[in-house]
C-alpha cells in the first residue's frame, strides 16, 4: 500500500511537471512571438514590407491572416536606409542613450547611498524622511507632475536635458527597494569590518555594496526600462524642442511616415532592453528571490 501510494505520488508530481512545462512553453511563445516576428521583419526588403504592411484592414473574416515567414530576399536594406539615409534616427537613439547614461550615473551616486544612511544611521527626522520616500513612491507622475515643473522653471532648467535627468535621478522606488535589502544585512558583519579598521564609507563600499551588488543589479536593469522607455517626462519637460526628445517619444511618429523600416527601427530600439535585462538576469531573479525571503 505504501508503494502504490508513493507510486501514485510520483505519477501526479510527474504529471504536473509536465503540465506546468507545457502551459510555460505556451505562454513563452506567446510572449516572444512579437519579438522573433519584429526581428524577423527587419531583414524583408522595403518594398516587400511596404506592399505587405498595405494589406492591413483589408483581410478577409472568414480566414486566417497571412503571416510571413521568409522574406524573398534576405535584406539590410531597412537597416541601410534607417541609419544612413536617415541621420534623425540616430540622433534621437543618441538622445535616448545620453538621457539613459546620465540618470543611471546619477542614480548610482544618489540612491545607494542614501538607502544605506537610511538603513543603518539613526539620526533625528530619519523615520519622516523614509516615510516622504514612500509617500513619493505611491504619487503617480501625474500627482509630481505640476511642482516638478514648477521647480525646473523657477531653476531655469525648463527646455534642458537637465529637467529630465534631476527629477529621476532620485527616484523612491528604487531607494525603497534597496533600503529595504540592506536593513536586512545582519549587523555582525558590519561591526566585523569595523573591527579590522573599516569606517562609515569603507564599510560602504567593501561590505555593504558587494554583499548589495544582486539587488541593486536588480535596480539598475528595471531602472534602465524606465529611462530608456519614458515618455510623459520629455513631453512635459522638453515640449518645445523636438530635436531633443528620445527615441522612445519621437519613435511612433517614425514609425508611421517610414513604414517600410519601421521593424528595423523597432529591433534596434528593442535590442538594447534584450542586452541589459541578458546581463542583469542573474542579478534581477536573485535579488527578486532575496526580496522575497525578507
Amino acid at each position: 500500500m505504501q508503494i502504490s501510494a508513493s507510486h501514485r505520488k510520483k505519477r501526479h508530481f510527474r504529471l504536473g511537471r509536465g503540465v506546468s512545462y507545457a502551459l510555460l512553453t505556451l505562454v513563452s511563445a506567446v510572449v516572444l512571438l512579437p519579438l522573433v516576428l519584429t526581428f524577423l521583419y527587419s531583414f524583408f526588403p522595403v518594398s516587400e514590407m511596404n506592399a505587405y504592411l498595405k494589406t492591413r484592414g483589408n483581410y478577409d473574416e472568414s480566414r486566417w491572416m497571412d503571416v510571413l515567414l521568409s522574406p524573398s530576399i534576405v535584406s539590410l536594406r531597412q537597416y541601410y536606409s534607417l541609419l544612413i539615409e536617415k541621420p534623425v534616427y540616430l540622433q534621437l537613439f543618441a538622445n535616448s542613450v545620453l538621457y539613459t547614461a546620465a540618470i543611471l550615473l546619477g542614480q548610482a551616486l544618489v540612491i545607494p547611498s542614501l538607502a544605506y544612511a537610511l538603513s543603518r544611521f539613526k539620526f533625528p527626522g530619519r523615520d519622516m524622511l523614509f516615510f516622504f520616500v514612500l509617500m513619493l513612491m505611491v504619487l503617480p507622475f501625474q500627482v509630481t507632475m505640476a511642482p516638478s515643473v514648477l521647480t525646473m522653471r523657477a531653476l531655469g532648467l525648463m527646455n534642458t536635458p537637465w529637467a529630465v535627468i534631476l527629477p529621476m535621478i532620485f527616484s523612491p522606488f528604487y531607494v525603497f527597494l534597496i533600503r529595504q535589502f540592506m536593513v536586512g544585512i545582519p549587523s555582525e558583519m558590519v561591526e566585523a569590518g569595523m573591527m579590522d579598521g573599516a569606517g562609515t564609507v569603507r564599510s560602504f563600499f567593501h561590505v555593504i555594496l558587494p554583499i548589495s551588488r544582486p539587488i541593486v543589479g536588480a535596480a539598475a536593469a528595471l531602472s534602465f526600462a524606465d529611462c530608456w522607455n519614458m515618455v510623459e517626462q520629455p513631453l512635459i519637460y522638453l515640449s518645445n524642442f523636438r530635436e531633443k526628445m528620445p527615441l522612445s517619444v519621437m519613435f511612433n511618429q517614425l514609425s508611421l511616415d517610414e513604414s517600410g523600416v519601421a521593424f528595423a527601427g523597432a529591433a534596434l530600439y528593442i535590442l538594447p532592453s534584450l542586452l541589459i535585462y541578458s546581463y542583469f538576469q542573474e542579478d534581477i531573479l536573485l535579488g527578486v528571490q532575496l526580496s522575497d525571503m525578507k
